[in-house]
C-alpha cells in the first residue's frame, strides 16, 4: 500500500525528525558531561522547559487510561480500536516524560533512588512510583500491538502468538492502569499544591485541575492523531462514528474543566496574599495574559467545547480537527503557565516583612535542542506505529478482536 502523500515525503519527514533527535542527543551529552550549569535553570527557577514537556506529555497520554477503562471496565467494547491507538500514544508520552526527567534531575545515575529509598510523605515520590509502574503496564498493553504487526507474524509467528496472549489479562491491566493514572495525574498537581513557599501554587485545587484537564486533553490527542493519520496515510483507517463518540465526551469534560478553572481563578482574588496576588496579576494581566485568556480559556476550552458539543459543528471535518488541536494547545499552555508563574514570583525575607520580587527565565539553546529532540522522538514513534504497527486501523482492529478469543484460549492451553 502506498501512502497518500508522495513517496518522497515519508523519508524526508523521517530525516527531519532524525536531525532533531540527533540535535537532542548532542544536547543531552552536553548536559550529562557538564551538568545543569549549561542550562538557564537556577535555584529560583529549577523547573523549566523540560518539566513543561514532561507535564504536557504525561497529561496528553491520559487517553490510554480513559479509553482502556471505558472498554474493559464500562464494557464499551466498540471503543477498542480507539483505545488501541491511545495505549500506543500513552507509551510514547510516558517515554518522553522519562527522557526529559532523566536530564532534569541533574544526577541521572541516581534515578533509582526514589524506587529504593521510599519517602512516603512526598507527592513527588508517589508520582515517581506510579509513573514507573504505569510505564510497565503500558509496555504490557502495547505488546499485543507488536505481535499483530505483519513483519512479526511472518518472521516470528511463535513470538506473535505469545504477545497476543497478553490480551487475556487486559482487564486486569486496565484496572491497575486506572488506579495508577488517577493517583499520579492528580498528584502532579498536588506536588505543586503542597509547596507553601510558593503562594500561587499552595492550594488543593491543583490536584483536581490537573486530573480533569488531562481527562480532556488525553483523548483529544488520540482522536486528533487518528484523524490526522487517516488523512495523511493510506495505512490508517478510522471509524468516524467512534471518534465522534469520544469527541462528545471530551466536550462534556471541558464543561467541568471550565467551571473548575474559573472557580479556582476567582477564588484567588477574594483576599490579598503576598506572592499569590502578584502571580495572579502576572497570569491574567501581565506577561502570561495572552496564554491565559487566549490559549487556555478561549482556544483551549470555550471554542472547542462549543464545537464538540454541537453535532452539526462536529460534522465539519476541519472544525472538528481544529477543536481537538485547540484542546491540546490549551493543555500545554495551562501546564506551562502554572509551572512558570509559580516560580517567577519569589520572596526576599526581611525582618518583620516579606517583599515579593520577580525573576525571569528563558530556556537556553541546549534546553531547546533536548526538548525538540524529545518531541521528535514522540513524532517518530507515532509515525512508525502508523506505518508498521497499524495503530490507527479501526476495521483491522475489529477483525482481529473478533478472532482473538479462540486464538488466545489456544495459546493459553498450549
Amino acid at each position: 500500500m502506498r501512502d497518500k502523500l508522495k513517496p518522497i515525503w515519508f523519508p524526508l519527514w523521517i530525516a527531519v525528525l532524525l536531525v532533531f533527535i540527533l540535535g537532542g542527543l548532542v544536547g543531552a551529552y552536553q548536559v550529562l558531561s557538564q551538568g545543569l550549569v549549561v542550562t538557564n535553570l537556577t535555584d529560583l527557577v529549577p523547573w523549566g522547559l523540560w518539566i513543561g514537556i514532561d507535564l504536557s506529555s504525561i497529561a496528553l497520554a491520559a487517553g490510554a487510561f480513559i479509553l482502556s477503562a471505558a472498554v474493559y471496565l464500562l464494557k464499551i467494547e466498540k471503543l477498542k480500536p480507539v483505545a488501541r491507538t491511545a495505549v500506543f500514544i500513552g507509551l510514547l508520552g510516558y517515554s518522553m516524560a522519562m527522557l526529559t526527567l532523566l536530564l532534569d534531575i541533574g544526577r541521572p545515575d541516581r534515578f533509582w533512588h526514589a524506587l529504593a529509598y521510599w519517602n512516603i510523605h512526598s507527592p513527588l515520590w508517589e508520582v515517581t512510583m506510579c509513573v514507573a509502574l504505569y510505564l510497565t503496564v503500558l509496555i504490557l498493553e502495547v505488546m499485543p500491538i507488536v505481535g499483530q504487526a505483519e513483519f512479526v507474524q511472518s518472521r516470528w509467528p511463535r513470538l506473535s502468538g505469545k504477545l497476543e496472549w497478553v490480551h487475556i489479562v487486559a482487564p486486569v491491566l486496565a484496572v491497575i492502569g486506572l488506579l495508577l493514572s488517577l493517583m499520579h495525574q492528580s498528584s502532579l498537581g498536588a506536588t505543586y499544591g503542597v509547596l507553601g513557599g510558593r503562594p500561587f501554587w499552595y492550594r488543593s485545587s491543583l490536584a483536581v485541575l490537573f486530573l480533569v484537564s488531562a481527562m480532556a486533553a488525553g483523548p483529544a490527542l488520540t482522536v486528533l492523531a487518528s484523524k490526522t493519520a487517516a488523512v495523511i496515510s493510506s495505512r490508517a483507517h478510522v471509524n468516524e462514528a467512534l471518534l465522534d463518540t469520544v469527541s462528545r465526551f471530551i466536550g462534556w469534560v471541558l464543561v467541568a474543566y471550565l467551571y473548575l478553572r474559573v472557580w479556582d481563578t476567582l477564588s484567588m482574588v477574594y483576599t490579598h496574599q503576598p506572592g499569590r496576588t502578584e502571580a495572579l496579576q502576572m497570569l491574567t494581566n501581565g506577561a502570561f495574559a495572552f496564554n491565559f485568556w487566549g490559549l487556555e480559556m478561549l482556544l483551549g476550552i470555550l471554542i472547542p467545547m462549543i464545537i464538540l458539543l454541537s453535532s452539526r459543528l462536529r460534522q465539519r471535518p476541519f472544525l472538528h480537527w481544529l477543536a481537538l488541536l485547540f484542546v491540546v494547545v490549551g493543555l500545554i499552555a495551562y501546564r506551562w503557565d502554572t509551572n512558570m508563574v509559580g516560580q517567577l514570583v519569589v520572596f526576599n525575607f526581611l525582618p518583620e516583612q516579606s517583599v515579593p520580587l520577580f525573576t525571569s527565565y528563558r530556556p537556553a539553546l541546549v534546553e531547546w535542542r533536548v526538548g525538540l529532540g524529545v518531541i521528535a522522538f514522540g513524532l517518530l514513534g507515532f509515525t512508525l506505529g502508523v506505518r508498521y504497527f497499524r495503530i490507527v486501523d479501526h476495521p483491522l482492529t475489529q477483525v482481529a478482536l473478533a478472532k482473538r478469543p479462540t486464538t488466545a484460549l489456544a495459546h493459553a492451553t498450549d
